[in-house]
């Protein structure tokens, strides 16, 4: 008899900057910013004769009742917490639990008592012979998977998920990342060297989430630019394939600022749809980008690099960092300068942090600068396992509130934003104002319209702003998409602000930081 799989996508404990959990902290049903693609992932490298339900705990209540014979938990560092709380609740009612993904590829230690079978590394090629011993009842306490070539993976089973509760469609194009940023963990676990899923492969992909209502999609790599004739290609067929399509589908990604120096990709992002793109920014310290390695960033006029990106009808949202070697007090208010004069109007702040497994975790453990921190704040921008060398760890948690307080008061997110607008030029390809045809929303798309106009009525100064933006985005055609995208990223990162105590009834908590710490002249 076919075997039952029951695959479950842990809530991490607070909002994050990429979620969507300002629609229940609104009063709305719950919803996913970007639909899950490691669930759908796995079902699709399930047996096809084996009963696989999904649970995305983003949008549904984990059903601890299911019948299933096997329960896979995955997840990232987020959701550390909340994955082994449910492993342990499910072993308790006598299931037999796998746990995968991210966080137990890079923390195997931290996990292994928590479940029955642990997964480290990628499934595809070592699927057959893993649903096999699951098949058979004989399964192994652990199994390994290296870094397969990712056009053996399936299309993701989306027929299983909730997409009606999903903003954003997700396909992942490539695996890993050649660069060397000492914080980042995505090389240990997916390895410097990229691999590439096929044109064709990815636009049947497409063709799934398109035929299930979606209109934006996520590129879910982690820096789709980086090999430059690939991304071409990739970028050429993501065009011609949104051109064929009755209806325009925007696109949103990551990828390094180093793009920006090549005008044949900026011009094909544009001409394929891409309307937004998440850039590690991190810190215009250029002393603190030579520590970490992330050299791409170093030498240049980042800020001229970013406008390139709007000339070509492409937003920013960037990555920021705090608590470098080199970050001593001023670095604050050399983030909020740098921030202001900047066309990005959202940038996700963080302080920094030592994943494990990574360079710079080894480096602090050499150092004795590892600090344990009490419960889960895998997801907090807060909270840091790095004890700071130029400020104490109070003051940098207070400065980075500091800091986030200032760069999210509204009517700074305002002046961003109108700077935004007037940097972007025009939409191209399938986007351009005259080729875009009328649609009819899904519901979750138009929920997201009454949260906005529902937010925005919570205090004069967001009524302020929001009006500005709006008359401003009515006098330019054609940057409505990366605008509303821009103002529900600011909903969420509020959510997360509020939730996370630094917020209170739509209000900036004061910092008592610059109190103890005196601007310098």
């Amino acid at each position: 008899m076919a075997k039952s799989l029951y695959l479950v996508n842990p809530r991490s404990e607070i909002p994050t900057h990429f979620g969507a959990e300002v629609y229940e902290h609104s009063g709305f049903e719950p919803a996913q910013a970007s639909a899950d693609l490691a669930l759908v992932t796995v079902a699709a490298l399930a047996p096809a004769d084996w009963d696989v339900t999904v649970c995305d705990e983003y949008l549904e209540p984990v059903d601890f009742d299911h019948p299933a014979d096997y329960v896979g938990i995955t997840g990232k560092v987020a959701q550390e917490h909340r994955m082994l709380v449910l492993a342990d609740e499910f072993r308790r009612r006598g299931k037999t639990v796998i746990i995968g993904g991210p966080y137990a590829s890079l923390s195997p230690e931290l996990v292994r008592g928590h479940c029955d079978i642990l997964v480290l590394g990628e499934l595809e090629e070592i699927a057959a012979g893993f649903f096999a011993d699951l098949d058979a009842g004989g399964w192994k306490a652990e199994y390994t998977g290296d870094k397969p070539d990712i056009r053996s993976s399936p299309v993701p089973r989306w027929d299983l998920y909730k997409n009606h509760r999903a903003l954003l469609g997700a396909v992942q194009t490539s695996r890993g990342c050649p660069f060397e940023c000492e914080f980042c963990d995505v090389i240990q676990y997916l390895g410097r060297k990229q691999r590439h899923k096929d044109v064709a492969q990815i636009t049947a992909e497409l063709d799934v989430l398109y035929d299930l209502g979606y209109r934006a999609v996520f590129l879910s790599d982690d820096n789709l630019t980086v090999y430059r004739s690939r991304a071409k290609e990739l970028l050429a067929g993501l065009r011609d394939w949104n051109l064929s399509r009755a209806e325009p589908v925007s696109f949103g990604t990551q990828l390094s600022i180093d793009a920006s120096r090549d005008p044949e990709i900026m011009r094909l992002m544009g001409e394929a749809g891409m309307t937004w793109v998440f850039i590690g920014i991190e810190t215009p310290n250029a002393e603190s980008l030579r520590e970490t390695g992330k050299r791409q960033n170093v030498g240049i006029d980042l800020i001229e690099e970013l406008e390139v990106f709007l000339a070509h009808g492409i937003a920013v949202i960037g990555g920021m960092i705090v608590g470098f070697d080199h970050d001593d007090y001023d670095i604050f208010d050399v983030q909020l300068d740098f921030a202001m004069r900047s066309p990005v109007p959202i940038f996700n702040v963080n302080a920094l942090a030592a994943p494990a497994s990574t360079p710079l975790y080894e480096r602090m453990e050499r150092d004795g600068r590892l600090v344990e921190l009490e419960g889960s704040h895998g997801s907090s921008p807060w909270h840091s396992n790095i004890a700071p060398k130029l400020m104490t760890g109070e003051e940098l948690t207070e400065g980075l509130q500091w800091l986030c307080n200032r760069l999210y008061a509204p009517e700074n997110v305002g002046r961003r934003l109108l700077r935004m607008i007037e940097a972007m030029g025009p939409q191209l390809g399938p986007l351009a104002p005259e080729r875009k045809p009328p649609r009819e929303s899904r519901p979750v798309e138009r929920e997201a319209v009454n949260l906005l106009k529902k937010f925005f009525r919570r205090n004069k100064a967001e009524k302020r702003m929001f009006a500005e933006v709006a008359d401003a985005m009515a006098r330019k055609p054609g940057v409505e998409t990366a605008v509303i995208e821009m103002f529900f990223r600011y909903m969420q990162v509020r959510c997360l602000y509020e939730v996370g105590g630094v917020w209170k009834d739509g209000v900036p908590e004061v910092s008592p930081f610059r109190e103890r710490v005196p601007v310098t002249a």
